[in-house]
């Protein structure tokens, strides 16, 4: 009698853990649907943005790259751009280092 008891009691605990195991996948790509919603999928977003405004740039635009320099573009390039930071100063300066346009921001 003892013996029947704690098979079936071994039997019932082997059932609950396949059902905890379950849950647990639920929960885990419950999370994965989660993180890509609010982290992961913005993210893209953001870049396919900034893509796009680096393939716009022409000459003339005002502009702010990653270190901070401001000036305005006088030459693009396949992979960079020719930067006029002073009167007589321009610098060559990698498209992926430009992150905005500020010349909207002035308007305003």
């Amino acid at each position: 009698m003892q013996m029947l008891t704690i098979f079936l009691q071994a039997a019932g605990a082997a059932t609950n853990a396949k059902g905890g195991g379950m849950s647990f996948l639920i929960m885990m790509i419950l999370l994965f649907v989660i993180m890509w919603l609010f982290m992961i999928r913005p993210q893209q977003k953001k870049q396919k943005e900034m893509e796009k405004f680096r393939n716009e740039l022409q000459p003339g635009d005002k502009v702010v790259t990653v270190g901070g320099i401001y000036g305005i573009v006088d030459e693009i390039s396949e992979k960079t751009l020719l930067i006029k930071v002073d009167k007589d100063v321009k610098i060559k300066v990698d498209k992926a280092s430009v992150v905005k346009d500020f010349s909207d921001t002035q308007a305003k």
